[in-house]
């Protein structure tokens, strides 16, 4: 288990990649982007993109208007 930073909140998980812990909390509709310890990240690398202990994750969405 992995103690990790999303949005500013720490988590604890099993999950073995970025987009599998982006996933389950629900951040990967629509439109959004990944910043993995303070560097933006392909959407295509997430899959692949292992999960480590402290690592800190940014997702922000994107969110239509005028």
């Amino acid at each position: 288990m992995s103690t990790i930073s999303v949005n500013g909140k720490s988590l604890q998980t099993t999950h073995q990649t970025v987009q599998l812990v982006i996933n389950e909390l629900g951040l990967s509709q629509g439109r959004y982007a990944v910043e993995v310890d303070g560097e933006l990240t392909p959407k295509s690398e997430l899959a692949q993109l292992r999960v480590v202990e402290g690592m800190n994750i940014e997702v922000v969405q994107a969110v239509g208007g005028g």
